[in-house]
């Protein structure tokens, strides 16, 4: 019983380039949830409008929609390392530039909705990149733990990041937190560079808007992804609170707060991944995707009706761990079952799913926050969010049926790996 709470750790011991690129991803993901925070916080403190720290989502989503379809068909037909190591470089450059703002006597505001802007552009093209290298230096039927093992990975920067930056920003100043962040960037540079070349597969299409469109025919045949994505996107937009979050701490008098109830989602999220060793004995991932997203729905609702900080706190955390669950079966249904050929721009279309979704939700909570109140935001979002996930699963019988071990498409791919010499 224990030893099924515990993660699963077959990809790390078979895989070197696996290990190299999970402690990059754990080193630049704590120094990108700094930013996280302190971006935010420093819109609040020059602006003073719960609207203009929700418009960071809409600046971000154009270069997230052009970026991630063409970054797609880029992971695609070139070289998946090359296109790592380059937009690693570049996303340590914007952080420098934050730091250059923070610094200034009058710190501007539109160098802070730029930089986000053009990182969104970079972060679009490499996700493409990095998804689709996993089924390549992980085992078909290691995908699950893989998949558990990410988000490990993710959730401890999340946690911890968020919650030193609250500390840093309030005691040090925002340039302490872009400072750590350009860091965290050499460093992971350094675990990615030795990592094995990846050329594109023989089959690939050359980078176009045929190609584009290639992966979005595929993507529309398989009933069972499009239900991934949509369900992801519902519950990202409709739930997502981390735009209101300072106003929220706010009005519960508990700024002091505000770095944990940023931690809370991600703190959730890596207890689930903690004990993420069942992940790899479920085989009805589509029926876990939805009810998972319903209760981070229900979790965020029950949160924007507390008034006790320690209960958002809790359910924030709770929320946190039913989207990891979601995550975790999304990413072993695209991983077991997507060619790959295709991998690359299928992946571009998985990073809008689930990437538009908490864009346009900070567009979404910022915009109704200002017009109804914080409360009403989240609580209205919340259960939105749980009631999307009803409709949904009368409208999706195709993801809710799915058994990893008998459909056709992880049956195909699991035959055409075993096939693959090692």
């Amino acid at each position: 019983m224990t030893r099924a709470l515990l993660p699963d750790l077959s990809p790390w011991k078979a895989s070197a380039d696996f290990r190299r690129l999970w402690k990059s991803g754990l080193i630049s993901n704590f120094g990108s949830f700094l930013t996280f925070v302190a971006l935010p916080v420093q819109l609040k403190d020059l602006t003073g409008s719960a609207a203009a720290v929700g418009a960071i989502g809409a600046v971000e989503l154009l270069p997230l929609i052009v970026c991630g379809l063409y970054g797609g068909a880029l992971a695609d037909a070139l070289d998946k390392r090359k296109l790592i190591v380059w937009t690693e470089a570049g996303q340590g450059l914007l952080s420098a530039a934050l730091l250059v703002d923070a610094l200034l006597p009058h710190p501007a505001v539109w160098p802070l909705y730029a930089v986000a802007a053009l990182s969104s552009a970079l972060v679009s093209v490499q996700r493409p990149a990095l998804d689709s290298l996993w089924p390549r230096i992980v085992a078909h039927d290691d995908m699950p733990a893989a998949a558990s093992l990410n988000s490990l990975r993710w959730t401890v920067g999340g946690v911890a990041g968020p919650a030193l930056a609250g500390v840093v920003v309030a005691y040090a100043g925002l340039g302490w937190a872009y400072t750590a962040d350009l860091l965290t960037f050499a460093v992971s540079l350094a675990f990615i560079v030795p990592i094995a070349p990846s050329p594109a597969s023989h089959e690939a299409s050359r980078p176009s808007l045929g190609a584009v469109l290639e992966g979005a025919r595929y993507a529309w045949s398989r009933k069972d992804l499009l239900g991934t994505y949509v369900v992801d996107l519902a519950a990202m937009f409709l739930a997502m609170p981390l735009a209101v979050l300072p106003f929220l701490a706010d009005e519960l008098h508990a700024d002091w707060a505000l770095g944990l109830m940023y931690a809370t989602v991600p703190a959730g999220a890596m207890l689930v991944s903690l004990t993420g060793g069942w992940a790899s004995r479920i085989h009805r991932h589509g029926l876990m995707v939805v009810l998972s997203a319903a209760g981070w729905g229900l979790a965020v609702a029950a949160a924007g009706a507390c008034g006790n900080v320690w209960l958002v706190l809790l359910f924030l955390t709770v929320g946190g761990g039913f989207d990891m669950v979601s995550g975790i079966f999304r990413a072993a249904m695209w991983n077991q079952t997507i060619p790959d050929e295709l991998r690359g721009r299928l992946a571009g279309i998985e990073l809008l799913s689930y990437s538009v979704g908490p864009q346009l939700g900070q567009v979404r909570a910022g915009g109704l926050a200002a017009w109804a109140g914080v409360r009403t935001s989240v609580v209205s979002g919340g259960l939105a969010c749980a009631g999307a996930m009803g409709l949904l699963a009368l409208c999706l019988p195709g993801l809710m049926t799915y058994d990893a071990r008998t459909d056709e498409h992880a049956v195909r791919m699991r035959e055409r790996r075993a096939a693959v010499p090692t």
